[in-house]
């Protein structure tokens, strides 16, 4: 039999028009109907869209604007766990589990690239009261394994010392900011001094890293006229697990001619003894620094830059 062109034609194009169809049906089944890991996926919280900030300013104007004039409402003791056992889930990338543990005492996450360094940093803040409750902030680095904290629980009352923290945090990959929330005179009596008290959340927070030994280096800032011979204080507080990063770090300092009073040689003002955070890296065997700077170091750009540099170089790699 012969079949008319006409006709050719035209059984073409339904049979087209029947593959079209199939594979149009087949790509919609694939993307309606998951699969089971696909399901398993889902239950994850949905990557943070990408943003990009500087976290230098981030820091600035969260001590300039918000510490500096903040009040002080001391954390029940269920507040502090929550917030150090929201960062335990997020070291662990947990981060759904992280973001609903932190939710539970309005705290969140926001995941930004520093625009000072391109890498990737989580900001754990609270997202309702932070100048009401003065609890402190969290800045974690995603791009590496946390492998060592800087702690600044004086910011603003020791002027300059959240800078120092800040620098040694973009100084080296690895890294975990704890900045506290409040000046340490905003509460009564002293309880906004996080550095001798042990119901904060800045306290929580060191306690978590310290259970997974995770050494931290704590910095501070002090009056000339208290340490007239010594422009830099180390110690290594009330242990002495964390000697080897401190000889390291007063040696780099030394070398950049800055005068350090070494509390393991001789005795120093100001040497951390009484800390808390050090009293509990002391008995978990974890090490920890103690590092205080007078304020003509603080007040000049250059020697911080140094003293950043120093301490860095002490840092476990």
């Amino acid at each position: 039999m012969t079949t008319d062109p006409v006709e050719k034609v035209t059984i073409k194009a339904i049979l087209l028009g029947i593959v079209v169809t199939a594979v149009t049906l087949g790509v919609l089944a694939v993307v309606l109907v998951p699969t089971q890991d696909q399901g398993r996926r889902g239950a994850a919280s949905p990557p943070s869209p990408s943003y990009s900030h500087d976290l230098a300013r981030r820091i600035t104007d969260f001590t300039r604007g918000t510490v500096a004039h903040s009040d002080y409402q001391p954390p029940l003791r269920a507040q502090r766990r929550a917030v150090a056992e929201g960062v335990g889930l997020l070291l662990d990338g947990r981060r759904a589990e992280a973001a609903r543990r932190l939710a539970e005492v309005e705290f969140g996450i926001r995941e930004f690239a520093d625009t000072g360094t391109g890498r990737r940093f989580a900001e754990i803040a609270d997202r309702a009261a932070e100048a009401k409750r003065g609890w402190g902030r969290v800045y974690v680095d995603l791009g590496a394994p946390t492998r060592w904290s800087v702690q600044v629980p004086h910011p603003v009352a020791d002027t300059g010392s959240e800078q120092l923290g800040l620098g040694v945090l973009r100084a080296r990959p690895g890294g975990l900011l704890v900045l506290a929330g409040a000046h340490r005179n905003a509460g009564k009596g002293d309880r906004a001094d996080v550095a001798h008290r042990s119901d904060s959340v800045f306290d929580a927070v060191c306690d978590e890293l310290a259970e997974r030994r995770l050494p931290g280096l704590q910095v501070h800032g002090f009056a000339d006229a208290t340490e007239p011979d010594y422009e830099v204080i180390a110690s290594t507080g009330k242990g002495d697990q964390g000697l080897t990063a401190a000889r390291r770090t007063a040696t780099a300092l030394r070398r950049d001619g800055f005068d350090v009073c070494r509390a393991w040689v001789r005795r120093c003002a100001l040497e951390g003894r009484s800390n808390e955070q050090g009293r509990r890296a002391a008995a978990s065997g974890v090490p920890f620094l103690h590092m205080e700077f007078s304020r003509s170091v603080r007040d000049d750009e250059g020697r911080m830059r140094r003293a950043v540099a120093a301490m860095a170089a002490g840092l476990p790699r």
